[in-house]
């Protein structure tokens, strides 16, 4: 601010300290307004204030859209970050100089979001953010699942199962399992069809019937299909659309249902993975067996480990530090 601005905001300042003491110098609003002023009056004199105004666009970081990707289909956006200029001042005021650790900030959404996005199979999150997805598909393997929700328990992550509907229908009790445990249900067909072999009205039964019974079982309306084998076209992108959900596939597939050596099957994943990685696997013997070491190797790569709607979503990973 030059000396005239700042010569302009003192006479305001007195003025209103002259017009105040007319009317009441008492009336919080008054006092509130003064001390308002005053605080602008030396933010606007420090020069730390004036050097995070300065250098701010250095460290902001503009939002990304989603989109469609040639090679990954529909890839969803990402945050910004936009320097807070007077909380940073704050955690800086103390020391009294500029320090890039301590700058607050505020995220900007895209414009465009995956709900913005014609119908597109979605098989990644986004490469910059840093965290990883389970995805389980559950069509078989009951003797599994307890042992494995209780190594996710353990290590804090939440993933989602995606449940064939048949199964929900003769299990419904491995289903409220998963529920109670904090995970998250998607859609997983009612009776493991190929989904390219049928129909329009047979892929609309598939879909809507297993999220009923879900919905029955468990209380919760899935929003994200995932095709049995990874087998779907265009039809089944279209018709999961038209009942508000979005078709799943995966980036790394564990292949667990060939019974790999745990150890083998988990280096394999871990040395394909990347930031935003959407990790196939079921309730097998191998994946039981393999799944705490998978997420300590995920861990050690510095991801974090969230449900498909906290990868999807453009909320930026929030440091554990």
């Amino acid at each position: 601010m030059n000396k005239s601005a700042l010569q302009f905001v003192g006479f305001a300042f007195i003025l209103l300290i002259t017009f105040g003491a007319m009317q009441n110098p008492y009336t919080s609003d008054y006092v509130g307004a003064l001390k308002k002023i005053a605080v602008t009056v030396t933010k606007q004199k420090d020069p730390l204030f004036a050097e995070i105004e300065q250098k701010k666009n250095e460290y902001e970081i503009a939002p990304e859209d989603a989109r469609i990707d040639r090679v990954w289909k529909a890839m969803p956006g990402l945050n910004g970050l936009k320097v807070n200029v007077a909380e940073s001042y704050k955690r800086m005021k103390k020391e009294g100089e500029f320090n890039p650790e301590k700058l607050v900030f505020d995220e900007v959404p895209p414009k465009v979001t995956l709900n913005d996005l014609p119908p597109s199979p979605i098989y990644r999150g986004h490469p910059e953010k840093t965290m990883v997805t389970f995805l389980i598909n559950v069509a078989w393997g009951n003797e599994y699942i307890p042992s494995m929700l209780k190594t996710l328990e353990k290590h804090h992550v939440t993933a989602t199962f995606f449940l064939d509907g048949s199964w929900v229908k003769r299990h419904p009790e491995f289903a409220k399992m998963i529920v109670d445990a904090g995970h998250e249900i998607g859609n997983h067909a009612y009776s493991h069809p190929n989904m390219k072999n049928l129909t329009p009205d047979q892929i609309k039964e598939e879909i809507i019937k297993t999220n009923e019974v879900i919905k029955a079982t468990t209380g919760i309306t899935p929003k994200w299909f995932a095709p049995p084998s990874g087998s779907y076209k265009d039809e089944v992108v279209k018709i999961a659309a038209e009942e508000n959900m979005k078709l799943i596939m995966w980036t790394v597939d564990t292949v667990d249902w060939r019974k790999p050596d745990p150890v083998e099957m988990v280096n394999r994943v871990a040395n394909k993975v990347s930031p935003g990685a959407m990790i196939l696997m079921h309730p097998t013997s191998s994946t039981a067996a393999g799944l705490e070491n998978l997420i300590i190797r995920m861990k050690e790569k510095e991801y974090q480990i969230g449900n498909v709607s906290t990868l999807l979503s453009e909320e930026r990973v929030k440091s554990k530090k």
